[in-house]
């Protein structure tokens, strides 16, 4: 009870500026939430679907692979089914190649999408509590200014100990959201990785195929 009697005085004292810092926490947090599962539940798809998806393009069997990318919603169904959308009209693994580098052109925004507001909020949080110091400082001094020469010093003192209240809770909000940022862009980089590894080995299989093909031809 008293560590929460405390956090209420340090909240309190530190002015309007600890309102505003409040606000930003909480829209990076649900920010960095919704961010944290959705690219969770990519990461989880993806990894379901590739399972079921490798053995199809082990065998050779692309009409099977197509039928499976098109009925999932997973990214990575959406990349290997331009991949093998083309390959059906073409054998070029050139043309393969670009389609798969489109749809992930379409893939990674989705992916990016919301997270570096994260970070910006860990900036404003930062900048408001500065700015809420540095005017927590004016009023101090204006309003030693006016006093009784013999306060000046205790009222000094204790003025800019409120107005450091808003640098404390702005970096206290900052530094989480900015470890979250940078978790969030590893996770999304993983994904990117994965993603590039299975247009990789979905090239290779149907480049193999195909050469194959041409020597049965010849």
């Amino acid at each position: 009870m008293d560590l929460f009697y405390s956090l209420a005085g340090f909240f309190i004292t530190g002015g309007p500026f600890m309102f505003p810092i409040l606000i930003v926490f909480a829209v990076g947090t649900a920010i960095a939430v919704e961010r944290y599962i959705t690219l969770n539940t990519v990461t989880n798809q993806n990894q379901s679907m590739w399972n079921k998806l490798q053995p199809a393009l082990s065998d050779g069997d692309f009409e099977k692979a197509r039928q499976m990318t098109s009925k999932d919603t997973s990214t990575v169904s959406k990349l290997l089914s331009m991949g093998l959308a083309v390959q059906g009209a073409v054998r070029r693994r050139e043309d393969i190649e670009i389609a798969m580098e489109e749809s992930m052109m379409e893939i990674i925004p989705q992916l990016e999408k919301r997270t570096p507001y994260v970070a910006l909020a860990s900036s404003i949080a930062t900048l408001l509590g500065l700015l809420g110091t540095i005017m927590g400082l004016i009023q101090a001094f204006t309003a030693v200014a006016n006093a009784n020469p013999a306060e000046k010093a205790d009222l000094l003192s204790a003025s800019i100990s409120v107005a450091m209240n808003t640098t404390a809770f702005g970096l206290m909000v900052a530094i989480p959201l900015l470890i979250t940022h940078t978790v969030l862009t590893a996770k999304t980089g993983q994904i990117v990785d994965s993603l590039e590894m299975a247009s990789v080995k979905a090239l290779n299989v149907i480049s193999r195929k195909a050469k194959r093909q041409i020597e049965a031809q010849a």
